[in-house]
């Protein structure tokens, strides 16, 4: 911009110059003057080998005005001309004063278009776009909102926009696609655990009933309940898988504020008649109220696996200790080693070869921590510890 302005300045100062040259020619004898107290321009003579050697040259200086008493900058051009054997010198002005005022008016022109600018477009956006992409939003909001296990449905408002209405068609056309997939997953489940626990019922019924028969030798009689003992583990490695995967489809749908406290101590009392037969006590240290809003079953759950879990793997008839803080449980027990955190909740994982274990107790614990967001996790400082933060 300046670089423009000052063009414009130079091309003035040119164009008086020609002007004072060509009347400088055409006059009988050239009036010089030597300061530029009544005009623009000054005139003097200059000898030949100072004119030969000159160039025009353009500098910005000061120069003490009388109207304004001050100094004022302007702009200042010096050039040489011949008239017949005489060389001349002239030094041409021109203010800069307005040049200044124009470069300040056009800066605060400039400022006040992108000030302008940005207003225009943030209200435009509030006002305009926003109405324009209000059913986007809505969209969004209805699938944060929706869940599939509740059996809910999105309600998608029709748009004055094509390409909306195109976006709500695929997000409704996917939706009833994955509500089928999970209800049709969620029926086979059902099915498959509810007719492979009808024939093992059955079995188990039979086989009791031929163990009361008293011609059965005791080597027969001692395969038959081998035989019953594994298809009870059958049966409760297929509940097991069943709740495993009711959980991970979230079909616990109901929330209730569970007093931890109070669960502790009535999961402990049900393991009484086991406690007695190991001869292990456990202590339960209720340092804190420790309250939390899920699913009443999967938390009896939760607490039972980890309890009957200490319970069988406790060593030397240890007493076990269950802590009860405001955003964490914990419960510990005697152990000779180590175990690995990343195998110790996985399905089908076993500390030992406990043939009543199916190995889905602790995955069950880790799948219902996870579902509501909670920490679930495994140390050894001489004793295992289970803790569950909130």
């Amino acid at each position: 911009m300046l670089d423009e302005i000052y063009d414009s300045m130079d091309d003035g100062l040119e164009n008086q110059k020609m002007l004072v040259i060509r009347n400088a020619r055409q006059r009988d004898t050239v009036q010089t003057k030597t300061d530029f107290g009544d005009g623009y321009f000054t005139l003097h003579e200059i000898s030949e080998s100072t004119a030969l050697k000159f160039k025009d040259s353009y500098r910005d200086t000061l120069m003490y005005m009388q109207n304004e008493k001050d100094f004022e900058p302007v702009r200042l051009l010096e050039s040489v001309f011949k008239r017949e054997d005489q060389y001349y010198k002239v030094k041409i002005i021109t203010s800069m004063v307005e040049e200044d005022d124009l470069v300040e008016d056009l800066l605060f022109s400039i400022i006040w278009l992108y000030v302008g600018l940005i207003l225009s477009i943030l209200i435009l956006n509030n006002l305009i776009l926003k109405k324009v992409w209000n059913p986007f939003y809505k969209l969004i909001e209805n699938l944060k909102n929706f869940k599939i296990e509740n059996d809910s449905k999105i309600e998608l408002e029709n748009s004055k926009i094509d390409e909306f209405n195109t976006l709500n068609e695929n997000i409704e056309n996917l939706i009833t696609k994955s509500v089928k997939s999970y209800q049709d997953q969620k029926q086979f489940i059902e099915n498959a655990s509810h007719e492979l626990q009808t024939p093992i019922a059955i079995s188990i019924n039979k086989l009791e009933l031929l163990l009361e028969d008293n011609d059965l030798k005791v080597s027969q009689a001692n395969r038959i309940v081998t035989v019953i003992e594994n298809l009870e583990r059958l049966s409760r490695f297929n509940q097991s898988l069943l709740l495993l995967s009711k959980i991970e489809n979230k079909q616990f749908t109901e929330l209730q504020e569970v007093n931890f406290n109070q669960l502790t101590q009535k999961i402990v009392d049900n393991f009484e008649d086991l406690l007695h037969h190991k001869n292990v006590d456990i202590i339960i240290e209720n340092i804190e109220d420790l309250k939390f809003s899920m699913n009443p079953d999967l938390a009896q759950i939760l607490l039972t696996n980890l309890i009957k879990n200490s319970i069988l793997h406790n060593s030397d008839s240890a007493n076990i200790k269950i802590s009860l803080r405001s955003h964490s449980w914990q419960i510990s027990n005697k152990g000779s080693h180590t175990l690995e955190e990343q195998d110790l909740f996985t399905r089908f994982q076993k500390v030992n070869d406990t043939s009543s274990s199916s190995g889905l107790g602790l995955a069950i614990s880790k799948a219902i921590a996870d579902t509501y967001q909670l920490k679930l996790s495994y140390i050894y400082r001489e004793v295992h510890i289970f803790k569950i933060d909130f």
